[in-house]
C-alpha cells in the first residue's frame, strides 16, 4: 500500500498543472524531517498493472527455451550438411556475430525501454507499427505449424511405451523393398535384383503410410479430412500451452526451469549413447567435413540467416515481447551474449550427437552417410532418428521415450514464446481483457488452423507456410526494422536510450552492425538468393504455380501491414495537424510513450534527454515527442484511472 501510494504521489508532483504541491516537499533538510501525511482520492479502471517475471533467472532461461528450439535438433544439421558441412559454419557464426546477436540485443532493448509487445514499441517511429502487425502474422503462420510437429512428437511418444517399437517392422501391406531394422539390408537387395539404396526403411514406411498417411499426388486433388489420431495430438500440445501460458509470464517462467534444462539432459545422454556405437566417428567427420567451394554460393548465406533467424526466434517479436516483462534497469546486455553462444552451442551439440548416430545407422546399412539422410526437417527427426533407436540393442523403449520427450520439451519452449508474443499483442490493444480469456481463444484457433497440418497433405501445407509464412517475410520486416529503429528514429538516440536505462554506452561494433552492415547485408543476400532461387519443392514434389501463388499472398499481406498502417497512422493525426505534410512528418517522430512507464524514471528520462541531446547529423533525427493518444495515467503499472483530487500537507 505504501509504494502505491509513493506511486500516486509521483504522478502528483511530475504532472504539473493539475495541482498544487506543498513547498515543504522541496525545503531544506529542518523540513523534510516532518512527517508528512498525505490524502489521495483516486479513480481506478482497468488491469493491476503490467506483470513481471518472478526472477531474472526465469527470464533467461525463458528466452533460451525459447531460443533452443527444434531447429536446433533436427533443423540445423540438415542446413549445415545441405550447405557445405564444416564450412557452413563459418557462415553460421559469421552471421550469428554481426546479425544475429546484434539484432537479439536491439529487440531486448526495445522491449524493456518500453515495456510493450511487439506492436505498442513502435511508438518509437509510429509510421512503422505495420512492422509489428506484420510480425505477428509471421509469428501466426509459424506457430500453427510448429505446433503441429509437436503433436508428431506426442504420436511417437506414446507409441513407444509397447513391447517392440512400431516402427522397427514393416506393416503387412509394406511393398517387399520395406526393411526392418534387424534385417541385413545388402541380402533383401541382392534377393530381390536391386540396389541397397532403393530399399525403404521401416521407419520411413510407418511414418509417410501410418502417421501422416501421407497422399503421394501432393496438393493436387485438394485436403482431405484430419487424421484423428494426430488431431488427438494436436490437441493435446495446446492444452499443454494454454495451461503453461494461462497465467502469463509467472506460469511460463516456472516451466521454463524444465524446458530449458531437460534437453540438455537427454542431448548428453544420446551423445554419450552415440559416441559408443559403431560408425560414430565416420558420422562426426561427415558432419564436419568442409566444402569450401559452398562459401561462394549466396544461398548458403541465405540458409545461414535463415537458419539464424529461425533458431533464436529473431525478427518474429517474442523477444521484444519477453523483454518488456523485464524491470527497467535489468542487464540485458549480458543475457544477450548468454543466449545467443548457448543457442550456437546447443547447435553444435545436436549436430554431432545427430552425426554420431546417423553415422552408426550407415555403418549397419553398408552405404554412406548421405544416403542415410533422404530428406531434412521432419525426416530427420522422425525417420532417420526413429530408426536408429530401433536398432539399439538395449531398451530402444527408453531412449525412444526420452528423444521424444525432449522434442516435445523443446517444442513448448519455443511454441510458447511465439504464441505469448500474440497474446501480448492483444492485451496490449484492450488491457480490460482477462489474460486467460485471451490464452484460451488464441489456442481454439490455433488448434484448429492446425488441423490443415494433421491432413495427408499436411506436410505440403506445412513446407509451403515454412518458406513464405517464416523465413520469407522476416527477412523483409528486419530491413524495416532496423531502418525504421536506426535510420529514422536515429542510433545515436536509440544507443542514448539504451545508456539511461543500463548505464552502458554502446560500442563502434554495436553501430556499426544495426546502422549499416544488417540492412545492406540482409537486402543483399535476400534479392540475390530470390534471383536465382529455383522452384519450391519437398522430396520429388514441385509445388504448382497455384500454390506458390497462395504462399506468395501471404507473403505480400504481411509486408502490406506495412503501408496499410502507415496510412492508418497519418488519419489519426490528420485532424490535430496543420496539413496532411505535417500529420505524415509527425508519424515519424516517437510520441511521448516512447519512455519509461514508471513516472519517476520519466522524469529522470526527460532529463537526461535534455542534458544529452545529440547533434542533427547523419542518419539521426531527434525530433521532439509529439502528444500521444493515449492517457499518460494509464502508463504507470498498466493503470487506466485518473487522479481526480490529491491535498497534501505536512
Amino acid at each position: 500500500m505504501k509504494s502505491q501510494l509513493q506511486n500516486v504521489v509521483s504522478k502528483a508532483i511530475f504532472w504539473k498543472g493539475e495541482g498544487n504541491i506543498n513547498a515543504a516537499f522541496d525545503g531544506g533538510d529542518d523540513v523534510r524531517q516532518k512527517e508528512p501525511t498525505v490524502e489521495v482520492t483516486v479513480e481506478q479502471a482497468g488491469e493491476q498493472g503490467r506483470e513481471q517475471w518472478s526472477s531474472p533467472v526465469e527470464f533467461l532461461l525463458s528466452c533460451i527455451a525459447m531460443s533452443v528450439g527444434l531447429g536446433n535438433v533436427w533443423r540445423f544439421p540438415f542446413v549445415a550438411l545441405e550447405n557445405g558441412g564444416g564450412a557452413f559454419l563459418i557462415p553460421y557464426i559469421l552471421v550469428l556475430m554481426f546479425i544475429g546477436k546484434p539484432l537479439y540485443y536491439m529487440e531486448l532493448c526495445m522491449g524493456q525501454f518500453a515495456s510493450a509487445g511487439s506492436v505498442k514499441v513502435w511508438e518509437v517511429s509510429p509510421a512503422f507499427r505495420g512492422v509489428g502487425y506484420g510480425q505477428a502474422i509471421a509469428t501466426w503462420a509459424v506457430v500453427t505449424y510448429y505446433v503441429s510437429l509437436m503433436g508428431l512428437t506426442v504420436y511417437y511418444f506414446f507409441a513407444s511405451f509397447t513391447s517392440e517399437l512400431p516402427w522397427s517392422v514393416c506393416s503387412e501391406n509394406a511393398p517387399q523393398t520395406c526393411l526392418d531394422a534387424f534385417r541385413n539390408g545388402t541380402e533383401l537387395a541382392t534377393s530381390l535384383g536391386i540396389n541397397v539404396t532403393n530399399l525403404t526403411s521401416a521407419a520411413e514406411e510407418y511414418f509417410s503410410n501410418e502417421v501422416l498417411q501421407k497422399d503421394p499426388n501432393g496438393l493436387a486433388n485438394g485436403l482431405d479430412a484430419p487424421e484423428w489420431k494426430l488431431t488427438l495430438c494436436l490437441l493435446f500440445s495446446w492444452i499443454v500451452l494454454f495451461v503453461v501460458l494461462a497465467k502469463g509470464v509467472q506460469s511460463a517462467g516456472k516451466a521454463a526451469y524444465f524446458t530449458a534444462l531437460f534437453p540438455y539432459v537427454v542431448l548428453f545422454i544420446m551423445l554419450i549413447r552415440g559416441a559408443t556405437l559403431e560408425g560414430a566417428l565416420d558420422g562426426v567427420l561427415f558432419f564436419i567435413s568442409p566444402r569450401w567451394g559452398k562459401l561462394l554460393e549466396p544461398g548458403v548465406w541465405y540458409a545461414a540467416v535463415d537458419q539464424s533467424f529461425f533458431s533464436l526466434s529473431v525478427g518474429f517479436g517474442s523477444i521484444t515481447m519477453f523483454s518488456s516483462y523485464n524491470s527497467f534497469r535489468h542487464n540485458v546486455y549480458r543475457d544477450a551474449a548468454i543466449i545467443s553462444v548457448t543457442d550456437t552451442l546447443t547447435s553444435l551439440l545436436a549436430g554431432f550427437t545427430t552425426f554420431a548416430i546417423l553415422g552408426h545407422l550407415a555403418k549397419l546399412l553398408g552405404v554412406s552417410v548421405d544416403q542415410v539422410v533422404k530428406g531434412g526437417g521432419t525426416s530427420l527427426a522422425f525417420v532417420s532418428y526413429p530408426d536408429v533407436l530401433s536398432r539399439f540393442q538395449y531398451v530402444p523403449q527408453l531412449f525412444s521415450v526420452l528423444f521424444f520427450l525432449m522434442l516435445f520439451t523443446l517444442g513448448v519452449g519455443s511454441a510458447s514464446a511465439l504464441t505469448g508474443c500474440i497474446i501480448t499483442i492483444i492485451c496490449d490493444e484492450f488491457p480490460r481483457f482477462k489474460k486467460w480469456i485471451v490464452t484460451l481463444v488464441v489456442c481454439i484457433a490455433g488448434f484448429l488452423l492446425g488441423l490443415f497440418y494433421v491432413t495427408p497433405q499436411g506436410q505440403y501445407v506445412l513446407e509451403l507456410i515454412n518458406y513464405y509464412g517464416g523465413g520469407f517475410i522476416i527477412f523483409i520486416l528486419v530491413v524495416f526494422e532496423i531502418a525504421a529503429v536506426h535510420w529514422v528514429y536515429g542510433v545515436n538516440n536509440f544507443c542514448r536510450d539504451i545508456e539511461f536505462m543500463l548505464g552502458k554506452k554502446t560500442g563502434v561494433y554495436w553501430k556499426f552492425c544495426w546502422a549499416f552492415l544488417i540492412p545492406v547485408l540482409l537486402s543483399v543476400i535476400f534479392i540475390y538468393s530470390q534471383i536465382i532461387a529455383e522452384p519450391l519443392k519437398t522430396g520429388t514434389y514441385v509445388f504448382t504455380p497455384d500454390i506458390i501463388a497462395f504462399g506468395i499472398c501471404l507473403a505480400v499481406l504481411a509486408c502490406l501491414m506495412v503501408p496499410i498502417f502507415f496510412f492508418v497512422e497519418v488519419f489519426r493525426r490528420r485532424n490535430s495537424s496543420a496539413s496532411l505534410w505535417e500529420a505524415v512528418l509527425a508519424t515519424f517522430r516517437p510520441t511521448a510513450e516512447w519512455c519509461p512507464k514508471d513516472p519517476i524514471l520519466r522524469q529522470e528520462y526527460r532529463q537526461f534527454t535534455d542534458v544529452n541531446k545529440p547533434a542533427l547529423e547523419g542518419i539521426d533525427n531527434p525530433i521532439h515527442p509529439v502528444d500521444s493518444t493515449v492517457s499518460m495515467a494509464s502508463l504507470h503499472n498498466g493503470h487506466n484511472g485518473t487522479v481526480t483530487q490529491y491535498n497534501t500537507s505536512v
